[in-house]
């Protein structure tokens, strides 16, 4: 194996800010490709991919993403929209869906659905106000808690708790986990490569006096 290198925004093919941000957009590794689902007051439907997906607790259960800085200039119609009405949900990318999800990041104008551009199915459960994407395999609906903003790069990060979701019987392990192998779910690593998962094993809990046991 060759030695390891240091890269700094100094290195010689890290200069240009693309390149600065690829790098360091590629360095947590393997994220989760989730699609939110919003709808604004007056009705109109949202829908954005997100990388930043993290689980924050079982008992609520909750989870947490982050939202890109938002202005007049740059409006984020996935922040507005959940700020305002308090619902979103979350859909998981699967290897079917991997070119529409990516193409929900381009910048449409607010009377567009997103939906209806990459050609996306919005759907509707249990009298829920924000759409699922009809397409996914894991689908969860969630309730706004809180947004803290982070001043060191004015970004938002929001905190929600899960309400219901949706997914496939057979996902279900016996301990209660899921099996994202059989829901086809991917990865994305940096801002664009999207990557197949598979389980290379899963171990027992881990304690300081036992072994470790592969299950």
């Amino acid at each position: 194996m060759s030695d390891l290198k240091v890269f700094t925004k100094d290195h010689e093919r890290l200069q240009s800010n693309r390149a600065w941000v690829h790098f360091i957009n590629s360095l947590s590794g393997y994220k989760s490709a989730n699609l939110v689902g919003t709808k604004s007051k007056d009705g109109q439907e949202n829908l954005s991919i997100v990388s930043s997906v993290v689980h924050l607790g079982a008992n609520p259960p909750l989870m947490g993403f982050v939202v890109r800085p938002h202005s007049e200039e740059s409006p984020r119609h996935t922040f507005e929209n959940l700020e305002s009405t308090g619902y979103f949900t979350l859909n998981h990318v699967n290897e079917k869906i991997v070119k529409e999800a990516h193409q929900t990041s381009a910048r449409y104008p607010r009377e567009v659905s997103e939906f209806e551009a990459v050609g996306l199915t919005p759907e509707y459960k249990d009298d829920f106000q924000a759409p699922f994407v009809k397409e996914s395999l894991l689908q969860m609906s969630l309730k706004h808690k809180k947004t803290i903003l982070i001043e060191e790069n004015n970004t938002h990060f929001v905190i929600a708790e899960v309400n219901r979701v949706y997914t496939l019987e057979e996902s279900l392990r016996d301990d209660g986990s899921l099996d994202l192998d059989k829901l086809n779910t991917v990865a994305v690593a940096g801002l664009d490569a999207y990557c197949r998962t598979h389980k290379l094993t899963r171990l027992s809990y881990a304690k300081a006096d036992k072994e470790l046991e592969e299950l």
